[in-house]
């Protein structure tokens, strides 16, 4: 009880605190930062101020980059505090009372080295979970490169000839729902109705790359759910959104971050084509012929990249825990220089 009540105490504090203007002169908190995460997470911090006051959103392993409740400087450490819901459930599972759990980070930075302690109540209210990370910060962004003046390689082919050679789990441990038929490269995660559900793994190429042109052919089913990541940190959301309002989370949106400009997907079951260019954190999407996105800044890395370093070459990993998805004809070309304009 004591644990519980001095935190609920440093809690309310805080959330007081945060509500207060911010008058220091320089705040070296305020930028982007990649976290490195316990087990090979990865994440993503960023700290504002405006009219003011501290601001900021975080992205904590997978998942949607989501505002952050407060943020406040305190002598020499930033807090900052995220609201999550947790639902109380009877014995039959029947909710009888939400509640609203506060988290907080506590950050402490050195030059463009951060550390942080995430402090978040357990879920069933008993005492907290302690969360150590540390964090780099991310180079201001560039101007946007000239596509016109780009320079390509010799293409790459990706897609599987008769099995999977080439590609691989991103985590070996999980079960696989990859197969190759007919030039198709299918994810099939089954599942049996009334036993545990089965963790499916996520298909990456063994060869990484630096900056590229990447084209595909993908076909979703109703209702279907996928990604591309490239070079496996920022995620191209593939998805049945066909007639939904334009969102992050559509078909050919950077997950989260980016939304596409136009509705270009087709209805599910349908072939549909992606054109992507990555190069200098900068990207472009064209889905079945229409640019929906143009030469965007790529402000940090998605839910579920491999790593949030955005220097070191990747995979083009495909997302297979969802549901199932076929591909085909995936040709990488890399980018070779990059013209700025």
């Amino acid at each position: 009880m004591k644990t519980l009540l001095s935190t609920g105490i440093v809690l309310a504090v805080i959330v007081l605190a945060c509500g207060m203007a911010f008058a220091a002169d320089s705040n070296p908190f305020i930028g982007r930062w990649a976290l490195d995460l316990p087990g090979n997470g990865a994440g993503w911090l960023e700290a504002i101020e405006q009219d003011g006051y501290l601001d900021g959103s975080v992205l904590w392993y997978g998942g949607s980059v989501t505002p952050l409740d407060s943020v406040c400087l305190e002598g020499d450490s930033l807090y900052a505090t995220r609201l999550r819901n947790v639902e109380r459930k009877d014995a039959a599972g029947v909710v009888v009372r939400k509640q609203t759990y506060t988290e907080v980070l506590i950050l402490t930075v050195s030059g463009d080295t951060l550390d942080g302690v995430r402090v978040s109540p357990n879920n069933n209210g008993k005492g907290v979970e302690k969360t150590t990370f540390t964090g780099k910060r991310i180079p201001a962004l560039p101007a946007k490169p000239d596509l016109s003046k780009l320079k390509f390689g010799k293409p790459v082919k990706l897609s599987p000839g008769k099995n999977l050679k080439g590609w691989t789990l991103t985590d070996p441990h999980a079960v696989s729902g990859w197969s190759v038929k007919k030039g198709l490269l299918i994810n099939d995660p089954a599942q049996k109705e009334g036993q545990p559900r089965k963790h499916y793994g996520n298909l990456r190429t063994v060869k990484e790359f630096e900056d590229f042109n990447l084209k595909l052919e993908v076909n979703v089913p109703p209702g279907g759910n996928s990604g591309i990541y490239l070079r496996g940190i920022y995620e191209v959301q593939v998805a049945d959104t066909f007639g939904q309002p334009l969102d992050p989370h559509n078909m050919g949106g950077i997950y989260s971050r980016i939304a596409p400009k136009v509705a270009a997907e087709k209805k599910p079951g349908e072939w549909q084509t992606f054109d992507i260019t990555l190069a200098d954190r900068h990207v472009t999407v064209k889905l079945n012929g229409q640019t929906i996105i143009d030469n965007e800044p790529l402000e940090g890395c998605t839910g579920g990249a491999l790593w949030s370093d955005e220097f070191k070459p990747g995979p083009i990993y495909l997302q297979g825990d969802h549901t199932g998805v076929q591909y085909r004809n995936i040709v990488l070309t890399p980018i070779v220089k990059v013209a700025k304009q």
